[in-house]
């Protein structure tokens, strides 16, 4: 099969502040030797660093859109590359990635031989990249866990938003990112949560390795509120009822009565009868099936 007979993958990159980091990413992409066609989709979420400038400012390249928008958040950002995106399959990626050679041929094998519906690669520290996460899993305070080394590809709970694979036939069944979430805070973990509930299967391929760059401490402004108020919303969308008073006690830096009180105001209890009525496993499958103490 020749690059013009395979599908074209459309690589999603939502920024926001992130200096240097979105030249090198996209340098390093192109850098990066592959068999399949693809178009990279950058979100430049109102940032204020002039981060993706020199976009705006070398010759237009048809490989390349560049989208800009007024704060929407990290859902929302991916959602409007999605939305933008002219091929049949997705990856979305953070800002601060380096790649190898043949990444993006490894996770389409995935797809395309139908063992998975939505895969990562390992995911390393660009820092210390010997410490490699291969997928990820919850704990009891519905934090993330890195998985350790597989021997082979595995079911995992949880994509890892820093890059994942999907098609846009099932990004579209699932509906995509939650449409209600605000700026950042749990994004992947509904996608993933979504994903298992109606019937699809997220699988990490550990003979991939991308370098992802570790922060402390984001480029922009997150408050407890938003993600909170995504943690909730999450909650309500694919918990149980016990499930559901048990998320509400993570909320510690707020008032869990007014993040409960915002997210019914919009739309949370619409769309859990919608999300009922559309899956194939409840959250106590999912909860069992990985193991996750909650």
């Amino acid at each position: 099969m020749s690059i013009h007979q395979k599908p074209l993958v459309s690589i999603i990159i939502p920024v926001k502040n992130e200096g240097d980091n979105v030249r090198s990413t996209i340098m390093s992409l192109f850098n990066s030797r592959t068999s399949f066609p693809y178009e990279v989709i950058v979100v430049d979420d109102a940032s204020t660093d002039h981060c993706c400038h020199f976009l705006s400012q070398q010759p237009k390249s048809p490989q390349i859109t560049l989208i800009t928008t007024e704060g929407i958040g990290a859902a929302a950002a991916r959602n409007l590359g999605a939305e933008r995106a002219r091929g049949s399959y997705f990856i979305f990626c953070d800002a601060h990635l380096t790649f190898e050679n043949f990444w993006i041929d490894r996770l389409m094998e995935m797809v395309l031989a139908k063992k998975a519906d939505g895969v990562a690669p390992g995911i390393a520290s660009m820092t210390e990249p010997h410490k490699i996460g291969y997928g990820q899993n919850l704990d009891q305070r519905l934090g993330i866990t890195w998985n350790p080394h597989p021997q082979k590809p595995i079911p995992v709970a949880i994509l890892p938003g820093g890059c994942f694979l999907v098609s846009k036939e099932v990004f579209q069944k699932v509906g995509g990112f939650d449409r209600g979430f605000r700026v950042w805070g749990f994004e992947d973990i509904e996608f993933s949560i979504k994903m298992w509930l109606f019937g699809y299967t997220c699988m990490v391929q550990p003979s991939v390795k991308i370098l992802h760059l570790f922060r402390q401490t984001h480029p922009y402004s997150v408050v407890h509120e938003h993600v909170y108020y995504n943690m909730l919303r999450m909650a309500y969308s694919h918990f149980s009822e016990p499930r559901i008073e048990a998320t509400k006690k993570l909320i510690i830096y707020a008032k869990a009565s007014e993040i409960d009180d915002d997210v019914l105001t919009h739309g949370a209890a619409a769309q859990r009868m919608r999300y009922f009525a559309q899956r194939k496993y409840d959250d106590n499958w999912f909860f069992k099936q990985f193991n996750i103490p909650f």
